[in-house]
């Protein structure tokens, strides 16, 4: 029998790996959900996408913050949390995304790309469901700078740098495209960034790695993400 590129990744992914004990509900993705809806002026109702939701945790701060709230992943994990949501599971990868094309205004992506045999696949739908003028934002590691744990979950499957998710996008057709280094420490964000960035950039240089696991601050300062922004032409 021949097995289809996903029948490796363990069903039970979210319940083993986000499990709630292991890393509990916090009220980061509601930080992180209102810092991009004022960054990039996120009209309220607007219909968003979250590709690979898993638990629902950012899915749920975009939904507090009044945007119609879809949600699309592997497993049925999101039920549990997103009560006010619209979820489907779907395997992107071979089957594509449950939805008509030019559906939804926001399509928003954390750590979910990199997890693509073929990330390709994911673009290619993600720019179908967006209306004309609609916002991709797309969030991965760094592998620049997570080279060396990367592959500490076995389901990662294809790193991006800075250059290669401009790539992505630019191929596939978006244009506006932005792609940054992201801290995901909600002190580098605002007033205070001029104080602290410094200070968590000496972490990411001088901090030893087995700190990351007793200290947030440690582990975000040296575990960058890439934030990718980008716009469907019209």
């Amino acid at each position: 029998m021949k097995l289809k590129k996903n029948d490796s990744i363990n069903e039970n992914y979210i319940d083993v790996i986000y499990n709630e004990e292991v890393k509990p509900l916090t009220d980061y993705p509601y930080k992180l959900s209102s810092y991009l809806i004022e960054k990039l002026e996120i009209a309220k109702e607007s219909k968003l996408l979250d590709v690979g939701c898993g638990r629902g945790d950012f899915l749920n701060g975009f939904i507090r913050h009044g945007c119609a709230g879809y949600g699309v992943d592997f497993t049925n994990a999101a039920k549990k949390h997103c009560p006010n949501a619209k979820l489907f599971q779907a395997d992107i990868e071979n089957n594509g995304m449950p939805f008509e094309d030019n559906y939804f205004d926001i399509i928003f992506s954390k750590s979910v790309i990199e997890h693509f045999y073929d990330p390709a696949i994911l673009i290619k739908e993600c720019k179908r469901c967006l209306k004309p003028g609609g916002l991709i934002i797309v969030m991965a590691p760094s592998w620049e700078h997570n080279y060396r744990i990367y592959f500490e979950d076995y389901t990662h499957r294809t790193p991006f740098m800075k250059s290669s998710l401009r790539d992505i996008l630019d191929m596939h057709g978006f244009c506006n495209i932005s792609v940054s280094f992201f801290k995901q420490l909600p002190l580098l964000w605002g007033k205070w960034k001029l104080i602290f960035n410094p200070i968590s950039f000496l972490t990411q240089l001088l901090a030893p790695r087995f700190l990351s696991n007793k200290f947030k601050w440690v582990r975000f300062s040296r575990e960058v993400m890439l934030l990718g922004i980008a716009t469907k032409p019209e």
